[in-house]
C-alpha cells in the first residue's frame, strides 16, 4: 500500500521544492544502517549531481514537503521531483534508475510485465524488516514491524 500524498498549492503558487539547486530530493531513514549504506552508493552513482539526499529526521523535511504525511517517511523512501512530483518506495527506485547515469542497465527490468508489482512487494517487505539487516544498537529501541496496511 502506498500512502496517499497530497500536494498543496497556495494562491496558485507552488513552492520550490528542489534543494541545493538540484532537481530531485531523496528522503530516506537516516537511522537505518542499510539505508545509510545504500545512500552512499546512490551519492557515488549520482555523477551529474541531480539528487539532494537527506534523512527524514532532518528538521526541515516536514516544512519543505507538507503534502507528504509524516508516517510515509518511516514506511518508504520518498523521491520528490520538479514541481513537487512525488514517488514512493519501489516507484521511487524505478524513477531513480531513469534519472541516474546507466540506470537503464537495471531499469529495463521494470518494463517486464508484472516486475514492478513484484518489486513493490519486495520493497515493502524489505522496508518492514530493514532494522533487522546489519543493524546496531539503535534497532533495539526501534519498532521492528512497520504496518503498511497490506497485512491481514
Amino acid at each position: 500500500m502506498t500512502i496517499p500524498v497530497v500536494h498543496f498549492r497556495f494562491g496558485g503558487v507552488e513552492s520550490d521544492t528542489a534543494g541545493m539547486g538540484r532537481p530531485y530530493t531523496v528522503v530516506y531513514d537516516g537511522q537505518c544502517k542499510v539505508c545509510g549504506r545504500l545512500v552512499k552508493l546512490l551519492n557515488a552513482w549520482d555523477k551529474r549531481r541531480e539528487l539532494e539526499v537527506i534523512p527524514f529526521q532532518n528538521t526541515t523535511v516536514l516544512d519543505r514537503f507538507p503534502w507528504i504525511p509524516p508516517e510515509a517517511y518511516a514506511e518508504a523512501l520518498q523521491l520528490i521531483g520538479p514541481r513537487g512530483r512525488t514517488w514512493q518506495g519501489g516507484e521511487a527506485i524505478e524513477r531513480l534508475l531513469e534519472i541516474l547515469p546507466y540506470g537503464g542497465v537495471f531499469g529495463w527490468a521494470f518494463k517486464i510485465p508484472g516486475f514492478g508489482d513484484l518489486f513493490g512487494r519486495f520493497y515493502r517487505w524489505f522496508a518492514r524488516n530493514r532494522y533487522k539487516f546489519g543493524c546496531g544498537e539503535h534497532c533495539q529501541v526501534r519498532p521492528l514491524k512497520v504496518n503498511f496496511g497490506d497485512e491481514p
